[in-house]
């Protein structure tokens, strides 16, 4: 009875085990595929409204507009009659912390961060878990690939560009150390409730005016540093940046004040490296500096309040619209401490849709801009010819959450599960109040 009983318990304990586990990463492709009669979305701006969408060895071979070809409908292995759904390229998230943080509040899942202010050379993509729980929620509303980025400090270290499906990190990886991350200085004072008077706070203008002669202290260190190919003594951390000062990597400054923005971006420019700006919840103030200057922008949760008492209340929402109006390349974004937020992407675009940002421009946002960013525009962003297969269909608009509803999902080429913790949830209790 006893090796019964406890044969019993430990097939529970794994059978529970297996069913928290996220969704095995799907095998490579193995015949071609074709989708047929959806309203394409190519992600550059273009829809073709009846498309012929073919893809194979997770490339796109043909993007057509389904009316004027003639398609052989015995060469391929699946077909899905997608009438009246919508094809869109798989949403890429910016400034993810997906994989580094799995429950904010228990700090055992937390690998976001390092210890002290200037860790250039911190990688976030060898402490990407792609077993995370939260990585399928995203998914499952078409987000497939993010740039996932390390938090903290001064400099955080550097970026990487992963897909959503993959065993390990190393299988996930686009392209690894795409940028490091600054995190400029606020010019305002930081704010304290008081209970009482209290003497007044140092000069913030001075604190701010250091922190900034600081930073630019140290790149002018590192540069001078990478001037040498073979340097005497290795130093780790200067080593790290090489790829800012011979333009491989991006200079990622956080900031959203519109004075610091200006200071940040004339600080890369005399550095000479290349820089984008994250957060910029100001950057509509500026649009005519950012034009000049020809800086690309990551609006980093626009759903919020605005940053100045006096700004119109829904300023955020308005922001994406009057940078497209101003010509100046943007990206929407969701990213945070708390990743599982990031599943709303599409539908934060979706709102700027509604505030004055042109459909397509929204997707682009979501899906060609960041790709380019990222200097993965080659390959992923939109559908074309020769690009990676990474793509989804919906039932309704992907950017309403009223109709939105992903049906299949595909990662260069291959079928994706779109299973999550919280479908199995539903389904086993559905199933429970079924019986009663």
């Amino acid at each position: 009875m006893f090796i019964r009983f406890l044969t019993t318990f430990v097939l529970a304990a794994v059978l529970q085990f297996a069913a928290a586990q996220p969704p095995t990463p799907a095998p490579p492709q193995t015949g071609p595929v074709l989708i047929l009669g959806a309203t394409a979305h190519l992600g550059n701006g273009q829809v073709l409204p009846n498309s012929a969408i073919a893809f194979d060895k997770g490339k796109l071979t043909l993007v057509a507009d389904a009316a004027t070809i003639r398609i052989d409908r015995g060469q391929f292995a699946r077909i899905y009659d997608a009438t009246g759904n919508h094809v869109y390229p798989g949403f890429i998230v910016l400034d993810s912390r997906l994989g580094l943080v799995e429950i904010p509040a228990v700090r055992a899942t937390v690998d976001a961060s390092e210890v002290g202010s200037l860790n250039p050379n911190a990688r976030s993509i060898i402490a990407y878990n792609t077993d995370s729980d939260v990585i399928p929620t995203v998914r499952s509303n078409g987000i497939l690939m993010g740039q996932i980025v390390p938090t903290s400090g001064t400099l955080s270290g550097s970026s990487s560009v992963v897909q959503f499906d993959a065993w390990n990190w190393e299988d996930a990886a686009v392209r690894t150390d795409d940028g490091i991350h600054l995190n400029w200085p606020s010019d305002q004072p930081r704010r304290r409730f008081r209970r009482a008077p209290q003497a007044e706070a140092p000069d913030s203008g001075n604190q701010y005016d250091k922190a900034v002669e600081d930073i630019q202290r140290y790149f002018e260190e590192a540069k001078a540093y990478c001037r040498k190919e073979t340097p005497e003594v290795k130093n780790p951390r200067f080593e790290s940046m090489r790829g800012l000062f011979n333009g491989t990597q991006n200079l990622y400054i956080h900031t959203d004040g519109a004075k610091t923005m200006q200071h940040a971006v004339l600080f890369a420019e005399k550095m000479g490296v290349r820089p984008v700006l994250m957060g910029a919840s100001e950057a509509w103030m500026i649009t005519g500096f950012l034009k000049e200057h020809q800086v690309p922008v990551v609006l980093n949760r626009t759903q919020s309040l605005p940053s100045r008492t006096d700004d119109d209340i829904d300023q955020p929402f308005k922001t994406p619209a009057a940078l497209h109006a101003a010509g100046i390349p943007f990206v929407l974004t969701d990213g945070g401490r708390w990743s599982a937020q990031e599943s709303n992407l599409p539908f934060l675009a979706g709102q700027a849709v509604g505030f004055g940002l042109p459909y397509e421009a929204a997707i682009q946002a979501l899906t060609l801009s960041p790709a380019a960013i990222l200097g993965i525009g080659g390959t992923a962003g939109s559908l074309e010819v020769g690009k990676d297969a990474t793509l989804f269909i919906s039932e309704g608009d992907a950017l309403d959450m009223r109709t939105n509803a992903v049906t299949a999902a595909f990662i260069q080429g291959r079928t994706i599960n779109l299973d999550t913790k919280q479908k199995v949830l539903q389904r086993r209790f559905e199933e429970k109040y079924e019986r009663q």
